[in-house]
């Protein structure tokens, strides 16, 4: 079934306060989706930011973020006055979030509504709190030691609550009930809220496809609490870390510091921690993508006190046997597989037999000095694969085709057919959309032909990332029509998918084996090829 959908982060949606959430614009959006023909809305992962804001750097794997609970949800219900947080100054750009604000303003806002919570809690709250024990009852643990901490890493904690110990949970429950109370509630609240705003959205034919990071941040409570999942000493001192090795980008490589996997004690537990994390993802989203799919087949890591990634070592992963033991713990997931960049034999054969749909990134394809560039065009797509123009992580298309060669500025021109910037956009669109891919994926700054101070994220970099949002009314009715129209030319509106399946459910076809020709009498005609019985000859 071919599909397209749009890629919007829940931050970037339009807000009063300062960066998007799951209320009102967040359903106004979804109706504008399904308006014109959109199927699928794809967001980045909605867990708790830490320093440096991405949602790739979470303090915790499960939890959802607090930013995003909607302030006006919580006035409806009485949790909130109005005049406690309409009046606040949110921003100081109206285009971007400014998380300084964001956790100096919101949380103050945020206690008023969890003691009145707290005063009278609905029913289902004690359940809540049940059925995520598993996770929810060290998240909101390591929350309070944060605070407590004055946000210092878990590393730089006094030596009482660094190392995790089961034994002083009770005392250390009872110590900091009341920090521990309030993060309990904010992830009550963010649940009831996002639990809501995806059954609205596939009610309303929208489906979400969401991410999962492969790694997790050093600086997370999944490290602190269970560092026995990581390559870990007996301090909890991580002794080797996640990093990509030099290459045309980076001449000393990449540091990203995550802690990373004790594979074979995952494997022993019958990947007991990573089949969780995925069925968890599958109850947040519709479609999960696996953020560097590569890394499970081998992954590069450097010792903790590297000061570059030059020395390092390719280290082997649990390649797709993490996933037949998932499809036989939880099912069949719907999933998409992160597999950009340098991709090895045994890389593509993991991706193979799990079956998963892979990414195609189109702005890949114009780069003369990528020899992999072409399988990157539209026309080399297969049908298995979700393809974009560009994601997150790479240029908005006007601000791409800027840093490009001339030389590959003049292939785009004759690839697209035009030499008008205006429409660039629009004829990558087109390109893409007819493309054999089953599903594809616009981003919203393409959308209305933003530059490169919109872009959501360069690797590498810090300070801008992840501010980006949507001003009220900026993505119009006119170019959601486009998008739509081009949707529905190259095939991809949800009726015409219906109306396919409806044509091929009413024609019978019988098997030759099963059935006497003599006992066939007048069969019907193909309506495409005779209009009267009578002309079919025997």
């Amino acid at each position: 079934m071919r599909k397209n959908g749009v890629l919007l982060h829940i931050s970037s949606l339009p807000s009063n306060y300062g960066i998007g959430t799951l209320g009102q614009t967040a359903k106004d959006f979804v109706d504008q989706l399904e308006r014109n023909g959109q199927t699928l809305w794809q967001i980045l992962p909605v867990c708790p930011t830490s320093f440096g804001d991405s949602p790739y750097a979470s303090y915790s794997t499960f939890a959802g973020n607090p930013y995003f609970i909607d302030l006006d949800m919580l006035a409806s219900e009485g949790y909130l006055y109005p005049d406690e947080f309409q009046y606040e100054k949110w921003y100081e750009e109206p285009g971007r979030v400014d998380y300084g604000i964001m956790y100096n303003t919101r949380y103050p806002i945020l206690k008023k509504a969890v003691a009145r919570f707290l005063a009278n809690p609905p029913k289902d709250y004690e359940k809540f709190l049940k059925d995520n024990k598993d996770w929810l009852e060290d998240y909101s643990l390591f929350m309070a030691f944060k605070d407590a901490n004055e946000g210092k890493p878990w590393q730089q904690w006094d030596e009482e609550y660094r190392v995790y110990d089961p034994k002083k949970i009770d005392k250390w429950k009872e110590e900091f009930k009341e920090s521990i109370d309030f993060n309990n509630v904010l992830q009550y609240l963010f649940f009831e809220q996002w639990n809501a705003l995806r059954k609205y959205a596939n009610d309303h034919g929208v489906e979400i496809i969401g991410d999962l990071p492969i790694y997790v941040a050093m600086d997370s409570v999944d490290a602190w609490s269970h560092p026995e999942l990581f390559m870990m000493d007996d301090d909890s001192k991580p002794q080797m870390i996640a990093a990509v090795p030099p290459d045309g980008f980076s001449a000393d490589g990449q540091l990203w510091g995550n802690p990373v996997y004790n594979w074979p004690y995952h494997k022993k537990t019958g990947y007991d921690w990573w089949i969780r994390r995925i069925e968890q993802m599958t109850k947040l989203y519709n479609i999960v993508r696996i953020d560097h799919f590569r890394g499970f087949d081998s992954f590069y890591a450097v010792k903790a006190d590297a000061k570059d990634a030059k020395k390092g070592i390719w280290m082997k992963g649990p390649g797709a046997e993490l996933f037949d033991v998932m499809r036989k713990k939880i099912g069949e997931q719907k999933i998409i597989a992160e597999d950009l960049g340098y991709l090895t034999k045994s890389v593509r054969k993991m991706l193979s037999d799990t079956g998963y749909p892979g990414m195609k990134v189109m702005e890949f394809g114009f780069d003369s000095k990528a020899d992999s560039g072409k399988e990157y065009l539209p026309y080399n797509y297969p049908q298995n694969c979700v393809a974009y123009a560009g994601t997150h992580d790479n240029d908005t298309i006007y601000g791409w085709f800027e840093s490009l060669s001339e030389g590959d500025k003049e292939y785009v021109r004759e690839y697209l057919d035009t030499w008008d910037p205006e429409w660039y956009n629009w004829r990558m669109f087109s390109q893409l959309l007819g493309s054999p891919a089953d599903t594809t994926i616009v981003m919203a700054q393409d959308l209305l032909r933003l530059g490169s101070d919109t872009r959501m994220n360069q690797p590498g970099s810090v300070g801008t990332n992840w501010q980006w949002r949507l001003k009220p009314g900026e993505l119009d009715e006119d170019t959601m029509s486009h998008l739509k129209y081009l949707t529905r030319v190259y095939g991809r509106l949800p009726e015409q998918n219906l109306e396919k399946e409806e044509e091929e459910e009413d024609i019978k076809v019988y098997d030759p084996t099963e059935i006497a020709i003599e006992a066939i009498i007048d069969p019907p005609a193909d309506p495409t090829s005779v209009t009267n019985p009578a002309e079919v000859k025997r």
